[in-house]
């Protein structure tokens, strides 16, 4: 089966936000949806998200799952309230507590945040399978940009996150904690194992410079033969060399601070404070 696919794209924060529904019901997941957030005002608005629950709501369908491809550091997850809203089981890997457990300290959480992905519904491993309605949905862990990266092969379809993008703009970033370049190209090799036919969703683009137009789908056979990074004449050695140049050179996300605390949260705020209001830790000089 080919699963029925609708992408809405982010632009304050370049993200791809998935509708995945089987073709034979009303059953869909929801994939790396996003909550807007203003820095400056420390606002949230809920104007992403409602559009996936207006789509959702148009076209009578039932989300069985709200899936993340890892503990996003450029944008806060607007799962819960989607949850609140239409219903889904949120999910992610389950070596979210590795990242609990770094950016707990990190923020200096205490005892009280919960460092075993119990915030979750459920914590996929690599080689878990689970349904979509009819359609089966195999888990691949795919570490390297974080050590919680899954990517998500819904029958001939590969959400991908942030493990890699479209070919001429080419794979993630390494430098947060628990990244590594070598485990990202051996990730990127398990996704490339997969039929040349298979159809590649990404979870971001920044249209590379020449490109006018945004883009979120690609295939495998196009990543194996045109990725900049990852095509098939780069080898490993290359590859780490040049993401370790890269990574050294890139700014730290514009929404890291605060997406970071939310989204190890699976998108809930951290606890209100003595006088009811939420806060949001700032580490001076810890990222």
């Amino acid at each position: 089966m080919t699963p029925e696919v609708k992408a809405f794209f982010d632009d304050a924060t370049n993200t791809v936000s998935y509708v995945v529904k089987d073709p034979n019901s009303a059953a869909c997941a929801i994939i790396d949806s996003v909550l807007d957030f203003d820095y400056a005002s420390g606002h949230t608005n809920t104007k992403s998200a409602d559009e996936v629950i207006a789509y959702v709501k148009a076209e009578e369908l039932k989300p069985e799952w709200l899936l993340e491809s890892h503990v996003h550091a450029d944008h806060l997850s607007a799962a819960p309230y989607i949850q609140e809203q239409v219903g889904g089981k949120i999910g992610i890997g389950d070596q979210i507590s590795v990242v609990q457990d770094v950016f707990g300290k990190v923020f200096n959480e205490g005892t009280a945040f919960q460092r075993d992905g119990s915030q979750f519904d459920k914590l996929f491993k690599e080689g878990d399978t689970f349904k979509i309605g009819d359609l089966e949905v195999n888990v691949m862990h795919t570490p390297g940009h974080t050590p919680a990266c899954l990517t998500y092969v819904v029958e001939d379809a590969a959400f991908v996150g942030d493990t890699m993008f479209m070919p001429d703009f080419g794979t993630a970033r390494c430098d947060f904690p628990g990244g590594s370049a070598e485990t990202l190209y051996s990730s990127i090799q398990k996704i490339l194992s997969l039929p040349d036919e298979t159809k590649i969703f990404v979870g971001h683009d920044y249209k590379a410079p020449g490109r006018e137009e945004f883009a979120w789908e690609t295939t495998v056979g196009e990543q194996k033969a045109r990725n900049i990074h990852v095509a098939a004449d780069k080898d490993k050695e290359t590859f780490i060399d040049m993401r370790t140049k890269r990574d050294a050179e890139l700014n730290v996300p514009k929404l890291i601070v605060p997406a970071i605390q939310v989204n190890m949260r699976a998108g809930q705020m951290p606890e209100p404070d003595t006088n009811g209001q939420v806060y949001l830790k700032v580490p001076v000089n810890a990222l």
